[in-house]
C-alpha cells in the first residue's frame, strides 16, 4: 500500500520528483513496465518516467531486498535495450528506517560487469525540501525531522489551504497512508481533519476487518470472497469521498472498468431526503 501510494505521487507530480532527484523541472510521462518485455516486472513499487532525454526509474521500498542490485542492473539493461540513446537515472527510495546494511548497496558486480545506481534513505533527507513541493508533501513525515507529529501538523495546514478539492483529497489520503509508517492512527486521525479521512483513509482498519471476516469463513472460498468484498467497500468509500479514479486503482488494485462499475453504483444511489419538521399548531 505504501509503495503504491508513492507510485501515485510520482505519476501525478513528476516535475516535483524531477526537481528533487534531477535538479531540473523536466516534463515526464509514464512508461508501462509491460513495454520492457522479457519476464514480468514486479510493478507494485516500480515506476518508469521518461522525457526526450532521460529515463527516470524509481523503486520505493519499505523493506530491504538482497537482490536489489541485480534487479536494478536487470532493469537498466532492459531500459537501455528499449531506449539506447537516453540517459538512465535509477534510484531506490527507502521509506522506513532500518539498520540493515542493504540500504547502502549501490553497486552490482559480476565478473567484468559493474553497475551503479542511486539510493535515498528518506530518514536522512531534509524536511524543508519536501515542504516546498506538493508532490513531496506526503513524504515529509518520513524525512529527517525531530518531530514527525509536528511535521504532519505543518503538512496538514498546507494541504488545507489547497483550493482544488480533488487535489486536496488525494494529498490528504496519500499523507495519511504514508504517515502510518512513522505515526499511529490516532495522531493521523486527529491532525488530518477531512471528509476523506472519515470515508476511506483508515485503509488498514477496513482491510483488517476484511481479513478477519475471511478467516471466520473457515474456507478458502470464504476468504477470497471476504477480501473481494472488502476491496470493493474500500473503493466505494473512496468514490463517495470524491477520490480520483487513478488513486482508487492504485490503492485497491482494481481495474479501471471495475472502478467505473462501482462509480455507477454510487451515482445511481438515491439521496436521502432531508427530514421535515412538522409545523406547530397555532393553538400551541
Amino acid at each position: 500500500m505504501y509503495d503504491n501510494t508513492c507510485k501515485f505521487l510520482a505519476e501525478n507530480f513528476p516535475e516535483d520528483f524531477a526537481l528533487w532527484l534531477l535538479g531540473r523541472p523536466l516534463s515526464l510521462t509514464k512508461i508501462e513496465p509491460s513495454e520492457l518485455a522479457a519476464e514480468p516486472i514486479r510493478a507494485d513499487s516500480i515506476i518508469f518516467l521518461e522525457s526526450a532525454e532521460i529515463i527516470l526509474h524509481l523503486e520505493f521500498q519499505t523493506q530491504t531486498d538482497e537482490n536489489m542490485p541485480y534487479r536494478m542492473t536487470n532493469y537498466c539493461l532492459r531500459l537501455h535495450g528499449k531506449y539506447p540513446h537516453r540517459e538512465i537515472y535509477q534510484c531506490v527510495i527507502y521509506l522506513k528506517p532500518t539498520k540493515s546494511p542493504l540500504v547502502y548497496q549501490t553497486t552490482f558486480k559480476f565478473q567484468k560487469l559493474s553497475h551503479e545506481f542511486n539510493v535515498i534513505r528518506l530518514w536522512e533527507q531534509p524536511t524543508d525540501l519536501f515542504q516546498q513541493y506538493l508532490g513531496l508533501l506526503p513524504l515529509a513525515v518520513l524525512t529527517k525531522t525531530d518531530s514527525p507529529e509536528a511535521t504532519l501538523r505543518d503538512v496538514a495546514r498546507q494541504v488545507e489551504r489547497i483550493a482544488d478539492r480533488t487535489l486536496q483529497n488525494n494529498l490528504t489520503a496519500s499523507t495519511a497512508i504514508i504517515s502510518g509508517i512513522a505515526l499511529n492512527k490516532e495522531i493521523i486521525r486527529r491532525l488530518l481533519r477531512s471528509e476523506i479521512m472519515k470515508e476511506s483513509v483508515i485503509y488498514q482498519d477496513i482491510l483488517l476487518e476484511g481479513k478477519l471476516e475471511g478467516k471466520l469463513e473457515g474456507k478458502l472460498e470464504g476468504k477470497l470472497e471476504g477480501k473481494a468484498e472488502t476491496t470493493q467497500q474500500i473503493a466505494l468509500n473512496m468514490l463517495r469521498a470524491n477520490v480520483s479514479v487513478d488513486l482508487i486503482k492504485q490503492f485497491t488494485g482494481l481495474t479501471l472498468k471495475q472502478v467505473q462499475q462501482l462509480q455507477k453504483r454510487v451515482t445511481a444511489q438515491p439521496k436521502m431526503p432531508k427530514s421535515v419538521k412538522p409545523k406547530r399548531s397555532p393553538n400551541h
